[in-house]
């Protein structure tokens, strides 16, 4: 719940941006955030380390789906999206300083951040366009399905000898308009691209942490990544830290006596002790029984309120309903798709005089709330949507 300065409530149905997985101002994150806070809050990481940073690494790599061995750590998802292309790129010019491997792969409709890197490997539309003269250029696909995956395969194959890496967000385009897509294709994709030596990086900083129903959308995959982005849910949406976690392939690329193969990236707040802090309280709480019931319960409410609305809603109101573990989506139809239709504005609205906080992505209404929400809550947010949203 959120509360406005009259003390009313609304239900943060969008868990503030897709961060807050065990809800808001969780008093186990805050116990060890203070703890912390008494102990050291801040210290420089090239030369130092300390036991925060080290337990979070150590915990991730148990539980991080592939065979991965290092952990680099940042300041939020775009950094570190920023950091695995630096890597993917590094790693290549590691080699030999020659490589024609030089383009980055990624899909149409991305979205993977506001920094230059993360902007240009997203989709070229609204969020970038008073940039596009800036950004480098990109090998872009769209993704897999049933009618088009042998013609993505031929063209990687096709370019192969001059693609350092690919980069996806597994399963779900979130800020894309929640587009979701077939987990089955996406591994026979991953397989073509990973049988031309093309570099994986999975960017779970929205689908990490149980949002798809696994706790890594990695897991509904057979073929696992070389590098995989992590931020939002990771401190439970209490602080704001980035961890990008590579395998042991490209670790060794930069372990050299050369220092021009060094990888020089650095952040002041680096693995911020007390951001770590909460990282590992927040898995604390991941790791409990009832984590993965509290997602299966969203999950089964989710099926349910669908199931409700095709029987109850005319057709023409919406379009495209679907769901994704704890996400469920659909457009409604009032003029043209996309992030910039006024509609969501009103329905923003309508939702807070009902004790709602929503955000639409333009015409797309999507819900994902905090892990959390009680049944009683979920049933007043289907309430809204099956009985107030179009009065």
């Amino acid at each position: 719940m959120l509360y406005d300065e009259d003390d009313r409530s609304y239900i943060d149905a969008i868990s503030s941006w897709w961060v807050t997985i065990h809800g808001h101002a969780h008093p186990y994150i805050a116990e060890k955030i203070y703890e912390q806070a008494k102990l050291l809050e801040q210290v420089i990481f090239t030369g130092f380390t300390h036991e925060p940073a080290v337990l979070l690494a150590e915990r991730l790599l148990k539980i991080l789906p592939g065979n991965l061995s290092k952990i680099f750590y940042s300041d939020n998802g775009s950094t570190a999206v920023e950091v695995a292309i630096k890597m993917a790129i590094q790693f290549w010019n590691n080699q030999d300083g020659s490589s024609r491997r030089k383009k980055i792969l990624a899909f149409r409709n991305a979205y993977h951040g506001d920094t230059f890197g993360a902007m240009s490997v997203s989709d070229r539309g609204v969020f970038t366009l008073p940039f596009h003269d800036f950004l480098f250029e990109v090998i872009v696909i769209d993704t897999p399905h049933n009618g088009n995956i042998q013609a993505l395969q031929s063209l990687i194959i096709s370019k192969s000898d001059e693609i350092c890496c690919f980069i996806y967000e597994p399963l779900l385009q979130a800020a894309g308009g929640m587009k979701m897509y077939d987990a089955i294709m996406l591994d026979e994709l991953l397989k073509t691209v990973q049988a031309q030596d093309i570099l994986c990086i999975a960017d779970e900083v929205m689908t990490g942490f149980g949002r798809t129903g696994k706790l890594f959308a990695g897991e509904y995959l057979t073929t696992k990544p070389d590098i995989i982005c992590l931020s939002k849910g990771l401190t439970g949406g209490s602080m704001a830290l980035g961890v990008t976690a590579s395998s042991e392939k490209i670790y060794e690329a930069f372990l050299s006596d050369e220092r021009q193969k060094t990888f020089f990236h650095g952040h002041s707040f680096t693995a911020n002790p007390i951001a770590c802090a909460a990282a590992n309280a927040s898995l604390d709480l991941v790791g409990k029984e009832n984590f993965l019931k509290q997602i299966t319960g969203i999950a089964d409410h989710h099926r349910l309120f669908i199931a409700q609305w095709k029987g109850n809603n005319p057709a023409h109101q919406i379009k495209a309903i679907r769901q994704l573990g704890t996400v469920v989506a659909f457009e409604i139809e009032s003029g043209s798709d996309g992030y910039l239709n006024n509609i969501s504005m009103q329905i923003t609205q309508r939702a807070l005089k009902n004790g709602i906080y929503l955000r639409p992505l333009g015409n797309t209404v999507y819900l994902m709330p905090p892990y959390c929400i009680t049944k009683a809550e979920l049933d007043q947010l289907s309430d809204f949507l099956l009985t107030q949203l179009f009065s």
